[in-house]
């Protein structure tokens, strides 16, 4: 009788155990905020909020103003009232590392940038650094200089960060989740021992510079060439990179196409793109009213909208989307979740709550 107690025992306590781990998955914040809009939202459903964007000046990890720097400040002294979030810096972002490639072209400009995010870590109390540098090796924002270089160069890059900020300061990176990143920009089987983790951006897979709708932020592809969070995740597992250090994006917020022919509700058809709405303005803007209907696609797990009156066609994440990437990062036993960005949710009963009633149900 006392070894089946026993064994009852350990049974429940392995059970307790694995459902504690499965809830530490993270949940991370792209955050652009000052240091009062914060406030306004449930920090504590979140482990990691990336304060986005820091940039290069004169080689160096600048925070580029009083403003920025009192909101980082701002973000740090939430720390104390959830001690086990993570305030982490980003550098870049589309349009924001212009000389990036450039400046991480030798050694010395590596070292030099290694060394001011470790002061600058230093100086705000922060847990790390999160490269978003869109993209090393392939053309991301027009006109920003890439080269067959960047690869290595960000290889070496990730190592002298990893030596300078030591073990205890997180490094992360922001990927692109469609194929020609994943195939051409960064030697995942160096770098991904020494990162923290990938910040998977399976968003914007069909973007403004694309003539045709789809869905920007699938789950799964609907045919073999469509982008889609799986087909990105299903590569990197296959490349042996622990599933623990994949982190997969949702958008909050949708892409918008014009000039839309009603055929397939709009989806998968020429178009003109223009600007997207924020997962806070959809209860006003995607309204009957309006003549805007809602639609699932239950093989891409992914929302989408037609307003044929307007020929208007929106593709993005919603509540139903966002709890099944939850799911399937559960699922797949990834490390998170992330999602650009919290500004754009509502401060309650939103995106945000959505993504963690799924982790804590789990």
């Amino acid at each position: 009788m006392k070894y089946l107690k026993l064994f009852f025992f350990l049974g429940v306590t392995i059970i307790s155990f694995s459902a504690q781990s499965q809830k530490k998955m993270s949940v991370i914040a792209y955050y652009t905020g000052d240091d009062k809009k914060i406030d306004e939202f449930e920090v504590n459903k979140l482990t990691h909020i990336i304060y986005s964007f820091c940039h290069l000046k004169g080689g160096k990890l600048t925070v580029d103003n009083a403003q920025d720097s009192l909101a980082i400040k701002h973000l740090v002294s939430l720390k104390k009232t959830n001690p086990k979030l993570k305030v982490m810096l980003s550098l870049g972002g589309w349009g924001g590392c212009a000389p990036c490639s450039e400046a991480f072209s030798t050694a010395e400009g590596r070292a030099l940038f290694a060394k001011s995010v470790k002061e600058v870590n230093d100086y705000f109390n922060c847990d790390g650094i999160d490269l978003d540098w869109e993209y090393p090796t392939i053309e991301g924002h027009p006109g920003h200089l890439y080269q067959a270089a960047d690869k290595e160069n960000f290889t070496e890059l990730i190592v002298i960060l990893r030596k300078v900020l030591g073990p205890k300061n997180e490094l992360s990176f922001a990927a692109g989740g469609f194929q020609k990143f994943l195939d051409e920009s960064v030697d995942w089987k160096k770098i991904m021992p020494l990162v923290d983790r990938v910040n998977i951006m399976s968003y914007d897979l069909v973007n403004g510079y694309s003539t045709v709708t789809g869905h920007h932020t699938p789950i799964y592809s609907t045919n073999a060439a469509e982008e889609s969070t799986d087909r990105a995740v299903e590569y990197l597992l296959k490349l042996g990179i622990p599933a623990k250090k994949l982190v997969i994006g949702a958008a909050f917020y949708t892409r918008v196409w014009k000039e839309v022919a009603n055929n397939n509700n709009g989806l998968y058809q020429s178009g003109v793109h223009t600007s997207g709405i924020g997962f806070n303005n959809y209860a006003t803007t995607f309204t009957k009213e309006k003549g805007w209907n809602y639609y699932w696609d239950n093989k891409a797990k992914a929302a989408y909208w037609y307003n044929e009156k307007e020929k208007i066609f929106a593709t993005g994440d919603d509540i139903s989307s966002v709890k099944e990437k939850t799911s399937y990062a559960i699922k797949k036993k990834l490390g998170g979740i992330m999602f650009w960005e919290l500004l754009q949710d509502t401060p309650r009963n939103g995106l945000l709550d959505a993504i963690y009633q799924i982790k804590m149900a789990n």
